[in-house]
């Protein structure tokens, strides 16, 4: 009984071992787990660590983003040029420019030049003053243009062909034409400047009749004598196509120079006499210059028939703007164009004051602004300013000397 309590107690021993041994290594995996456990969170940041680790990194972010966004605020923005645009212009040439540009002052009457600069101010354009009773040049402004600057005539041509009418016995003084539903007499064409008026008398004059006078006159030739740089405009052998009527009313299909100009204005202020301008630029030149008459012109006779028409122009035409003074009278002739691309402003004159005249022509050349009228104000402040300056007076003599060190005077 005893042998036998002993074996049942040596079994549960052994089976408590057999238990004991599969127990034990189950365990050990816990023991294990609970290890790496400690191991893994041995190597992991803390939730602490993991917060300030999260916060340095969102500030690198946000200084990476505030240094973005500096860097975008701060670079130059590159905005694209917009194209310049041009406006386009019908003309040619500026309204206004320095008209002094390029001129010599050798030989120029000083007082003459002042006063044909002031007048001019601003325009572009040229100023020529002759004294009609010698051929002498006495100054020019803007030289390049008056020598050599060619254009059409515009209306300053109604002069020619009054003349021409007058002489072949055309018209009178008092003659009336009925010309697109007016009644017109020479004087009031003149002042009014009549295109349909000097069409009729170029169409009854034709060609070759316009052509002759207008030369006698000196168109298409030079009117100085050994001038440097003058060259001779341009008159047509035979009509242009628009017809002699445009010619005659317009000037069409001719080109004048001012000093041209000058020239035809001297000859219908002195009685006839058509002489070579002369430019004298030395101090020898001025000591032995005397007129040259390069024609006379048979037409006294009709000069009295042509300056009411003149005058008229001034008084109450399209010349108004160059009347001065009642006292110290202009007869002259503007003309208003456009030759191509180039708005033209002529006006041809001369003054009629005791013994001393003048020619003045003015040209303007430009675009919106420019015309007849105008040119016949600069010219009509040149008398103004020279009268002021007593030009006139019976004992002005003209200067004698070419004055070359007074250049800062008159736009040089």
């Amino acid at each position: 009984m005893r042998s036998n309590n002993t074996a049942s107690f040596v079994i549960l021993l052994v089976a408590f071992a057999v238990v004991a041994a599969t127990l034990l290594p189950a365990a050990q995996p816990a023991s294990s787990d609970k290890s790496a456990k400690q191991k893994s969170a041995a190597t992991q940041p803390s939730k602490k660590a993991r917060s300030t680790a999260s916060a340095s990194v969102g500030k690198s972010t946000q200084k990476t983003t505030v240094a973005a966004a500096a860097r975008t605020t701060t670079a130059p923005q590159r905005v694209a040029k917009r194209p310049v645009r041009t406006r386009y212009s019908p003309w040619s040439e500026p309204t206004y420019a320095d008209s002094t540009i390029g001129d010599r002052l050798d030989g120029e009457d000083l007082t003459v030049r002042r006063a044909a600069v002031e007048a001019l101010g601003r325009y572009n354009g040229s100023v020529v003053v002759a004294d009609p009773n010698t051929g002498r040049v006495l100054s020019m402004v803007n030289q390049k243009v008056a020598l050599s600057g060619a254009f059409q005539p515009c209306s300053t041509i109604k002069l020619s062909v009054a003349m021409a009418a007058l002489v072949e016995g055309i018209i009178d003084r008092n003659t009336v034409l009925r010309v697109a539903g007016k009644r017109l007499s020479l004087t009031d064409a003149l002042a009014h400047s009549s295109n349909p008026f000097f069409a009729s008398l170029g169409e009854k004059l034709g060609f070759a009749r316009f052509s002759f006078y207008a030369r006698l006159f000196g168109l298409g030739e030079r009117a100085g004598l050994n001038i440097e740089g003058e060259q001779p405009g341009v008159f047509p052998s035979a009509p242009t196509n628009s017809g002699v009527g445009m010619m005659t009313s317009f000037g069409d299909g001719i080109a004048l120079t001012p000093l041209q100009l000058a020239s035809l204005l001297s000859a219908l202020a002195n009685g006839g006499t058509l002489y070579y301008l002369q430019y004298p630029r030395t101090n020898e030149e001025l000591r032995d210059f005397a007129p040259k008459v390069r024609r006379r012109l048979d037409i006294s006779h009709w000069l009295s028939d042509i300056r009411p028409g003149m005058m008229a122009a001034v008084e109450y035409g399209t010349a108004r703007r160059a009347n001065y003074d009642p006292n110290e009278p202009v007869f002259g002739k503007t003309g208003t164009c456009t030759d191509n691309r180039t708005h033209l402003g002529w006006f041809g004159s001369y003054n009629d004051v005791g013994r001393h005249r003048l020619v003045v022509v003015v040209l303007l050349t430009g675009g919106s602004g420019v015309g007849g009228s105008v040119a016949a104000q600069v010219a009509g402040d040149t008398y103004k300013n020279l009268s002021q300056a007593e030009i006139f007076s019976a004992s002005r003599q003209y200067s004698q000397s070419p004055l070359i060190a007074m250049r800062s005077c008159c736009g040089q």
